[in-house]
């Protein structure tokens, strides 16, 4: 069975998000252009031009999908859940090639105010905390949505900070705390 070589516009996003995650979003058209192997026509046909593909790389990765899968995976119970997605951290982390969240490092480089990914960000951090928010209805917690802004910033604390100090596994210390917005659910210890 032959296997067909993707059309330019999946190369282009397959090349963008590889080098935007590698170089940063600022890497420049010419090499997304040669990694993907298009003409540069491609990219205004497909996207408008760089910021479009930008915001179409933000929007098209399955980093969403990857945290319910790393959830489901782990049953039913919603704190074995939310701990589940520290643990994931931990191992994603330790990973040759890490380089932080793709999402926040676009977000914080791209500094007009009215560049498209920044919806696609935006989008992304709702999802997430609409995500953890329902998990912790479903565990019981006195206040979700401040428990899922929480848990993001435990989150975003544990992409950034692995990425200058990796040996100090953030996603561990960060699990711990995790665990302390879950035991609000218990009400007052006694």
């Amino acid at each position: 069975m032959t296997k067909t070589r993707p059309g330019p516009r999946e190369r282009l996003v397959e090349a963008a998000r590889d080098l935007t995650y590698t170089h940063g979003v600022h890497v420049g058209v010419d090499a997304i252009l040669r990694q993907a192997d298009v003409a540069r026509r491609s990219l205004y046909q497909h996207f408008g031009g760089k910021d479009g593909l930008i915001a179409e790389v933000l929007r098209s990765h399955p980093a969403h999908a990857r945290y319910v899968e790393v959830m489901d995976d782990t049953g039913d119970d919603p704190r074995a859940r939310v701990l589940a997605v520290f643990d994931e951290l931990e191992v994603i982390t330790r990973r040759p090639g890490f380089h932080g969240c793709r999402y926040t490092s676009a977000d914080v480089a791209l500094t007009d105010p009215a560049h498209p990914a920044h919806a696609e960000v935006r989008a992304f951090k709702d999802g997430l905390h609409e995500l953890f928010a329902a998990e912790l209805t479903r565990h019981g917690h006195p206040d979700p949505e401040s428990g899922a802004d929480q848990l993001l910033v435990l989150i975003d604390g544990t992409l950034a900070h692995a990425v200058t100090r990796p040996d100090a596994h953030p996603a561990l210390a960060a699990r711990g705390m995790a665990e302390m917005v879950l035991d609000r659910a218990a009400g007052p210890r006694r």
